[in-house]
């Protein structure tokens, strides 16, 4: 009966060491799939008080753009600072350049784009559009172009894309339910300081169904858009989501997910 009791317990210990090891690890960000309107949707979920949001367009040691997430992943573990969670950041233009405000480590690289109806600027001409930004506190915020230039609050980090998705809890009027342009899209909201939320599509939809997304299933007052086709998002457990690899291109600028350093 003791050997008996004996075994179980040691069979018992075994399963919690499987699931304990099968666990996600503690400083892993909340990646999962959510099915809206019949479309299926890769959500990551970050909590800026354990983890730091940053961005990334040249390499520091060589001043060329990283253009990959793969490129990104490699230097960043050289520096023993593994990624978490990275997409790319918003739309740039013909010299690939960041199109907006693009803010590194406090630095603007690339000033505020106010200018409007600039056909040459795709999606970022949709009005009105937005910026992306992370402040020295460590909290963050989503807010169209002109109220981030009201505020005049100086980022850490940001970016600026468009058109917003989700302004004061309303779908951007521009949309249109029935439209029949279906992209690969990604998008980012701040639901509160401390929790952002980024989106990235893993099949083609129009911009009001991802508005709605945001707004309706993950409860976003003010959200932006970031990119279409080209855009993926990357995590260590779930690999990439979003476009295809045949349909990315190099990128200008990427979000870059860390653990906060400890000690």
């Amino acid at each position: 009966m003791a050997s008996r009791l004996f075994l179980r317990s040691l069979a018992l210990a075994g399963l919690a060491g499987l699931f304990i090891g099968c666990a996600a690890p503690a400083d892993a960000v909340d990646g999962r799939d959510v099915v809206f309107d019949s479309q299926s949707y890769f959500v990551t979920t970050v909590d800026t008080r354990r983890d730091d949001i940053e961005l990334y367009w040249r390499n520091p040691d060589n001043d060329q753009p990283f253009a990959s997430i793969e490129a990104l992943k490699t230097w960043t573990a050289g520096k023993g600072r593994p990624l978490a969670f990275a997409t790319n950041a918003g739309i740039y233009d013909r010299d690939f350049r960041p199109l907006g405000l693009y803010v590194e480590n406090g630095k603007a690289l690339v000033p505020l784009n106010r200018a409007h109806g600039n056909p040459r600027s795709g999606n970022f001409s949709l009005l009105p559009n937005g910026v992306f930004a992370i402040y020295d506190d460590g909290t963050a915020a989503v807010s169209t172009t002109e109220a981030f230039a009201t505020a005049a609050r100086k980022p850490r980090w940001a970016t600026q894309s468009g058109p917003m998705l989700v302004i004061d809890g309303e779908v951007n009027t521009q949309f249109d339910n029935g439209s029949d342009s279906m992209k690969w899209r990604s998008g980012v909201c701040a639901k509160s300081p401390s929790e952002v939320v980024f989106v990235v599509s893993r099949a083609p939809v129009n911009f009001h169904s991802f508005a709605r997304l945001f707004r309706d299933e993950l409860g976003c007052r003010n959200a932006l858009f970031l990119d279409g086709t080209i855009s993926q998002a990357w995590t260590p457990a779930g690999g990439y989501a979003g476009a295809p690899a045949f349909m990315t291109k190099p990128y200008a600028g990427m979000v870059a997910v860390f653990p906060k350093r400890r000690g």
